[in-house]
């Protein structure tokens, strides 16, 4: 991503644009653009088309893009939702299986990852960590993005990795939720049924309004770009929403939670 960057640098200092400027040609924030050219960020197909129109229509930069398709420490099936996260505008994720990555500590992160099967060594192990804690850049770096979390309550009282590490992760999950732009609602075990109960599901929203989404299982992952298909999960999203704890009182039950350990 490097050189990808560096290439994309070069060709627009040779055409004359500051960064700025071109932020606004490329309709993505200067932040976005700073973070492709030092490596930091995959940049999506949109921004990539973009640039190519802006900078001579020369073909590397689309011919460069397959090759950084690789992102070392996600998993193949999770890289092309991965560099849609980058350039959210909204991201709606509801988990009913373990923290979210993008809400883990390194504790608990590495906690699952020592449970896997087939067994990790510690550089796989080295390898995802720095991705999903790279991951979690968006939150504070993307201000201007929405971040809607719906987290399972038992999620936190299985203490995956023991009680210091709960602790740990609820004292995270708090301090994540007083972002601006992130939103945490907990599903409480008092509700018998709601309409998330057929599994995990992410919703994001494209810089064009443009909607995907995103389910999980054991050895794959299923990207969905259907529309009659998003607005099933949207409406049950949406349900959901209303069905989890408000805000403060999801802050209320993680804080009971917490002293309880």
């Amino acid at each position: 991503m490097r050189t990808f960057g560096a290439v994309h640098q070069a060709l627009r200092e040779h055409a004359g644009i500051s960064r700025e400027e071109y932020a606004d040609l490329v309709r993505f924030s200067k932040h976005t653009v700073a973070s492709v050219e030092l490596g930091r960020r995959m940049p999506d197909q949109a921004f990539v088309e973009r640039a190519e129109q802006l900078l001579g229509n020369t073909g590397a930069l689309r011919k460069a893009l397959p090759t950084l398709a690789r992102q070392p420490g996600l998993a193949a099936w999770f890289r092309r939702w991965a560099r849609l996260e980058q350039v959210a505008i909204s991201l709606y994720t509801y988990e009913c299986r373990m923290i979210p990555g993008l809400l883990q500590t390194e504790a608990y992160g590495r906690a699952l990852f020592d449970g896997q099967l087939p067994p990790l060594d510690d550089a796989q192990i080295e390898e995802r960590w720095s991705a999903r804690a790279e991951r979690q850049r968006l939150l504070r770096e993307r201000p201007n993005t929405a971040f809607s979390f719906i987290l399972e309550e038992h999620l936190f009282l299985r203490c995956t990795g023991g009680t210091d590490v709960t602790r740990e992760l609820i004292d995270h999950v708090l301090e994540i939720g007083e972002l601006r732009n992130v939103e945490i609602q907990i599903m409480p075990l008092a509700h018998w049924t709601h309409a998330g109960l057929a599994g995990p599901m992410q919703l994001l929203e494209t810089p064009e309004n443009r909607w995907f989404a995103y389910n999980e299982g054991q050895r794959g992952g299923l990207f969905i770009s259907d529309p009659k298909e998003i607005s099933v999960l949207h409406r049950r999203y949406a349900r959901m929403r209303s069905q989890a704890l408000t805000l403060e009182d999801s802050v209320s039950l993680l804080e009971r939670m917490r002293g309880d350990l």
